[in-house]
């Protein structure tokens, strides 16, 4: 890969965390994303079961100044689609001097070597996403080829509203999230997602860096909906640090909402959520915040909005044929 002048190419290592969350700090003043990392947190993201480093990261400099990045994730199993993730940005600073048009030929052709080494036997396609807003990424996507393939929504909610009361069914109990429970629970969530879009499964190692052991997981606000020792429904949250430093905001993000589909219809999601609602006002928390696929096959978006959630922005996410 040819760089302009200037530019040094090279994989993100460990000890770049501080210069890249850099980086993240000055686009997110530009594009108003609400993508905020601190250093520790992508020092996780390069532990991750699914990346190497050595191979599947690139970051640009120009006068020690980090002023690029990229980065590719290969699925570890494959359900329908071999759905290879790319992301990167280049600093508001440097842009529109073909940084951007190099980054995405990178990220194209790392996430072809991928898919042909993993996972060559079934369909391929190279996956990216960008905030509606951003004008710039979304005419680069599609001047590559990029297709629209699905649509996110981040949503938000004021935690000085009153919560809907939502206690679950008789027969039901509400327990706050426990290790002891982090098998099941991987297991539960496997089960409960196979039918949403774009969903691979959760290898032990994958869980345990993406959720449980992320150094953002709040497991004691975390609540699950047991039927005896069957875990019914749940609610899973995180808190980024480095996004209340500053917005100035604390913020407990809910990442992930499932019921097992034999317990459906039952409002047990509901109760979860509010619960964790009630709890996160009385902890200090002042907003919490959600994402959701707007064709999500279960009805979430409406749930949301009836517990007082409102649309923040909108994302899209596209694909490309390998």
């Amino acid at each position: 890969m040819s760089w302009p002048e200037g530019i040094v190419a090279r994989p993100i290592d460990m000890g770049d965390a501080q210069a890249w969350a850099d980086l993240l700090a000055a686009r997110e003043k530009v594009d108003q994303e609400g993508e905020i990392y601190g250093a520790e947190d992508l020092i996780e993201e390069l532990d991750d079961s699914r990346l190497d480093p050595a191979h599947d990261t690139i970051g640009l400099w120009a006068d020690g100044q980090m002023v690029g990045y990229g980065m590719v994730r290969i699925s570890e199993t494959v359900v329908d689609v071999d759905r290879v993730h790319t992301e990167g940005t280049i600093h508001p600073e440097w842009r529109r001097r073909g940084l951007g048009t190099t980054l995405m030929c990178w990220l194209i052709h790392r996430a072809g070597e991928l898919h042909a080494a993993k996972h060559p036997d079934a369909v391929g396609e190279v996956s990216n996403g960008t905030i509606s807003t951003n004008t710039g990424a979304n005419q680069l996507l599609r001047s590559f080829g990029f297709e629209e393939a699905r649509y996110f929504i981040d949503m938000k909610r004021s935690l000085d509203q009153p919560v809907p009361d939502a206690a679950p069914a008789d027969g039901f109990r509400l327990q706050v999230y426990g290790p002891e429970l982090d098998e099941a629970l991987r297991l539960t969530h496997n089960e409960v997602f196979l039918d949403h879009w774009g969903f691979t499964p959760r290898s032990v190692q994958s869980w345990k860096a993406r959720h449980a052991g992320s150094r953002s997981f709040r497991g004691g606000s975390s609540y699950l909906v047991l039927d005896g020792e069957t875990i019914a429904a749940y609610v899973l949250c995180y808190e980024w640090e480095a996004d209340t430093a500053l917005t100035g905001i604390r913020e407990l993000y809910i990442g992930q909402v499932g019921t097992r589909r034999q317990y459906r219809g039952r409002g047990l999601a509901r109760a979860a959520l509010a619960k964790v609602l009630t709890e996160a006002a009385q902890a200090g928390y002042q907003r919490a915040g959600l994402g959701v696929d707007a064709d999500n096959p279960t009805g979430a978006l409406g749930l949301y909005e009836s517990l007082g959630f409102t649309v923040h922005s909108k994302w899209i996410t596209y694909r490309l044929p390998l």
